[in-house]
């Protein structure tokens, strides 16, 4: 962003949310100096946000920088706020059906999550790719969806006509390096050299908003709030958030190679900056 005049827009899902710092890996007021940075703390954990709701204020910050004459860099780790940004999806307006919800839950609470998942599955394999398997509410909301229109989610958002001339690049390093730097990433979570760490940002949220917000179901967040809940030893939830995030990786590849065919995957920055200059045609 500073070496193209650009503004970031985050495409986060839990970025969004203020006061969910560490586990996010939020960048900090110092980290982003000199550089706009748009969505990001623009809601707190007890309100909802939907992608549909991403889209629009994405699209308006995206042409707000750009009548302003800088380059806007859309960047984060959610593929579906990602894809409906550049895809221009039309995203289906379908309510939530809070009888069906209840007993989906139930079922999840009865007879485990990987069951549901499994029906899900069942009715739209490629839902496989799409929604994390170990996220409740994205399962449940992909069955309120398919069970309630009739038609498969991964079906239900039509592409639109493309809005920008856009250029997708995806950071990919080997898996050895990636899942190295994954381990150190929980560790710096855990153990920030600022003191505190995820536990007490996590005990802090609890405490304010409650376990079951929506905006807690994220990987981090999950596993400590069942260690905080004596459900399992914070070895066990450091181990789970470790699987659980090579885990997220692999789909996150496997989503940017399916839905945006079009992403240049680059090992550093020097490839990713050679391929924006070409683009902008510098």
């Amino acid at each position: 962003a500073r070496k193209f005049n650009g503004e970031i827009i985050s495409a986060d899902s839990r970025q969004i949310y203020r006061g969910m710092n560490i586990g996010t890996g939020k960048i900090t007021k110092k980290e982003m100096a000199s550089v706009k940075h748009h969505l990001i703390n623009i809601k707190n954990p007890g309100q909802n946000y939907s992608v549909g709701r991403y889209k629009k204020d994405a699209l308006n910050a995206i042409n707000k920088i750009i009548a302003s004459g800088k380059l806007p860099i859309l960047a984060g780790g959610t593929g579906l706020y990602v894809s409906a940004v550049i895809n221009n999806w039309e995203i289906p307006k379908i309510k939530e059906d809070a009888k069906l919800r209840k007993k989906l839950e139930k079922e999840i609470t009865n007879k485990g999550l990987a069951f549901v998942f499994k029906k899900l599955v069942e009715i739209d394999p490629e839902a496989a790719y799409i929604i994390d398997p170990k996220n409740p509410r994205r399962v449940i909301r992909a069955m309120e969806i398919a069970l309630n229109s009739g038609k498969k989610f991964s079906e239900q958002r039509k592409i639109g006509k493309p809005l920008y001339n856009i250029l997708e690049i995806g950071l990919n390093p080997p898996a050895k390096i990636l899942k190295k730097r994954i381990a150190m990433r929980i560790n710096q979570m855990l153990n920030p050299p600022t003191g505190g760490g995820l536990v007490k940002e996590v005990e802090k949220l609890v405490k304010k908003y409650g376990y079951k917000r929506k905006a807690l179901d994220a990987i981090g967040y999950r596993e400590i709030i069942c260690y905080l809940r004596k459900e399992i030893s914070l070895e066990e939830s450091v181990a789970q958030m470790n699987a659980n995030t090579i885990r997220y990786a692999k789909r996150q590849m496997t989503w940017f190679k399916k839905y945006n065919s079009n992403t240049r995957f680059v090992k550093n920055k020097n490839e990713a900056f050679r391929l924006v200059k070409k683009f902008l045609k510098l």
